[in-house]
C-alpha cells in the first residue's frame, strides 16, 4: 500500500509541476523561440507616456533574418504614419503624408533597446545578470535592465508571458517605477513566411503614390485637428487654360498654366517646456522663406542652442534625404538624432533644434518637451 502511495505522491508531483519553469527554463524557451524563427509579425499597440500625456500608436512589426525590418507606426490621435525600414540598401524612415524619406547611417537597431523587437527584447534578457521572473496569474514576467543611451530616465523593463512563454506585454519603467513605454502585442506569429520583397522601399512609394491619388481624408483630418498650429492657403487654376492665354492675361486666371502655388505660414511658435538651468530665450525671429515662414529661437546662457520651426510640407514626388544619427522615438514622432542636434515632424511642423552645448539626452528632454499647449504662443 505504501509503494503504491509513494507511487502516486511521485506523480502528483510531477504533474504538479508540469509546464512550470525556472528562471533559465523561461529564458531558454523564449531564446529558441527568437532564434529559431526566420521572419516573424507582430501586431498591437504601443504608448508612451511623458507625464503630460499618453501618445497611443498603432504598431506592426516585421522582422526577416539577416537584418530585415519593418516598423509601423500610426498614431491613434492625429493618424500621422511613419515607417521604420531596414533591408540590404540601408535604413529608412518613411513619412507617408509628406511624402519623404530620410536615411539613415545608423546601425539600429542594435544600439538600443527596442520594446516591439523580439530580438532586442533577447538581448536586455541575456545582458542582465541579475535577471529575475515571477509566476502571477498564469503568466511569467521576467524582469531586465534596458539600454536607451539616448534616454536615461528608463531603467529596467518587464516582460510578460503566457503560460506556453508567448509573449504578450512589454513595460518600460523609470527609476519611480512608473511606465513610460507600454506595447501590448495583440498577434504574435513567429513563422510569417516573409521574403525579402516584403521590405522593399519601392513598394512603400508606390502605396504613397497610390493613395495621392485618391481623396485624401486622412490629411484632412489632420488639418482639421491641427488649425491651431498651422494654415496653408493654395493659390490654383484649373486645366482649361492655354499657354497663349497665360500669356495675355499674365494671371493665368482660369487656367493651370503653371504648377499649383502653395504658400504656408506658420500660426503658432512652440516653446519647449524644459530648459536646462541658467539659460533663457535670448531672441524670436520670424524670417520669409521661399515656401513660407520659418521661426527661429535663440537660447542662451550655460547652455546654448537654436530651434527652428516651420510648417512641413509634402514633397510633390517621392525624396529621400540623407541624415546623420540614428532614429529617436519622440512622443508622437520618429526624429533623427545626432550627437548635437535632432530634427523630426509633428503636428503638421517641422523642427530642428541644435546645439553643440548639450548631451544627447538634454537634446532629447528638450525636444520632448516640445508641443505642449501650455507654450504655444499665436505668431498673430
Amino acid at each position: 500500500m505504501k509503494k503504491y502511495f509513494g507511487l502516486f505522491l511521485l506523480m502528483l508531483l510531477m504533474v504538479s509541476g508540469c509546464g512550470k519553469y525556472t528562471v533559465s527554463d523561461a529564458i531558454s524557451e523564449f531564446t529558441k523561440s527568437v532564434e529559431n524563427s526566420k521572419s516573424y509579425k507582430l501586431s498591437g499597440t504601443m504608448e508612451i507616456n511623458n507625464d503630460e500625456e499618453i501618445y497611443t500608436y498603432s504598431l506592426e512589426s516585421y522582422y526577416l533574418k539577416d537584418d530585415y525590418y519593418k516598423v509601423v507606426l500610426v498614431n491613434q490621435t492625429n493618424n500621422h504614419e511613419q515607417i521604420i525600414l531596414k533591408n540590404e540598401e540601408g535604413l529608412y524612415v518613411v513619412t507617408p503624408n509628406l511624402n519623404k524619406s530620410f536615411k539613415f547611417d545608423s546601425v539600429w537597431p542594435e544600439n538600443s533597446s527596442q520594446a516591439y523587437l523580439l530580438g532586442n527584447i533577447l538581448t536586455d534578457i541575456k545582458n542582465d545578470n541579475e535577471v529575475t521572473m515571477e509566476e502571477k496569474d498564469d503568466k511569467y514576467i521576467i524582469k531586465s535592465k534596458v539600454n536607451y543611451p539616448n534616454n536615461e530616465e528608463l531603467q529596467y523593463q518587464k516582460i510578460y508571458f503566457d503560460k506556453n512563454m508567448k509573449i504578450e506585454k512589454v513595460e518600460v519603467y523609470n527609476a519611480e517605477d512608473i511606465v513610460k513605454i507600454k506595447v501590448n502585442f495583440k498577434e504574435v506569429n513567429m513563422k510569417a513566411k516573409l521574403k525579402e520583397d516584403d521590405f522593399l522601399l519601392e513598394d512603400l512609394i508606390d502605396e504613397e503614390e497610390n493613395s495621392n491619388s485618391t481623396p485624401d481624408t486622412q490629411n484632412n483630418n489632420n488639418t482639421n485637428n491641427n488649425t491651431n498650429n498651422n494654415q496653408t492657403t493654395t493659390d490654383s487654376t484649373n486645366t482649361n487654360c492655354t499657354e497663349e492665354t497665360c500669356k495675355e492675361t499674365n494671371d493665368c486666371q482660369g487656367g493651370n498654366c503653371e504648377e499649383e502655388k502653395t504658400s504656408v505660414s506658420l500660426e503658432s511658435i512652440i516653446y519647449p517646456l524644459y530648459i536646462p538651468a541658467n539659460t533663457h530665450l535670448s531672441s524670436s525671429e520670424t524670417v520669409s522663406t521661399d515656401d513660407g515662414e520659418r521661426v527661429i529661437l535663440t537660447f542662451s546662457g550655460d547652455k546654448n542652442f537654436v530651434i527652428v520651426e516651420e510648417a512641413a510640407q509634402a514633397s510633390n514626388e517621392f525624396e529621400v534625404i540623407p541624415v546623420f544619427g540614428d532614429p529617436l522615438m519622440l512622443n508622437d514622432s520618429i526624429g533623427a538624432l545626432s550627437s548635437n542636434s535632432v530634427n523630426w515632424q509633428a503636428n503638421n511642423i517641422s523642427y530642428y533644434l541644435v546645439g553643440s552645448d548639450l548631451s544627447q539626452s538634454e537634446l532629447v528632454s528638450i525636444a520632448s518637451s516640445l508641443g505642449n499647449a501650455t507654450t504655444v504662443i499665436s505668431t498673430k
